[in-house]
């Protein structure tokens, strides 16, 4: 019995670039501001908190606040390091705990 090599002769399918995307690095929001669950603060008080402090709807305020329940924590605002560590040290003035991390 002999040994055949067979080689594969089709031909590279030709590749079509459609759009190419270019994006600003310095427009790519890497940094995101984290709250985490304690035992201390109630739902209402988070969730006014992120009202007031990053603009959230009340809804969104909500569905934040459940996440960092039931997760342990939760990336409520995504955004620049300055303007995050400004939220961080308001919702931090105000008994919750925050950290602005890199995504």
């Amino acid at each position: 019995m002999k040994n055949v090599l067979m080689m594969n002769t089709q031909e590279e399918p030709e590749i079509e670039i459609q759009d190419v995307v270019e994006e600003v690095i310095e427009n790519v929001k890497l940094w995101s501001l984290v709250v985490f669950n304690d035992d201390v603060n109630t739902f209402d008080h988070v969730i006014d908190t992120l009202v007031d402090v990053c603009d959230h709807a009340p809804e969104q305020a909500e569905q934040c606040a459940w996440i960092i329940h039931l997760k342990g924590k939760c990336g409520v605002k995504n955004g620049d390091y300055e303007d995050l560590v400004a939220k961080r040290n308001e919702i931090c003035r105000r008994g919750i705990s925050a950290e602005v991390m890199m995504k």
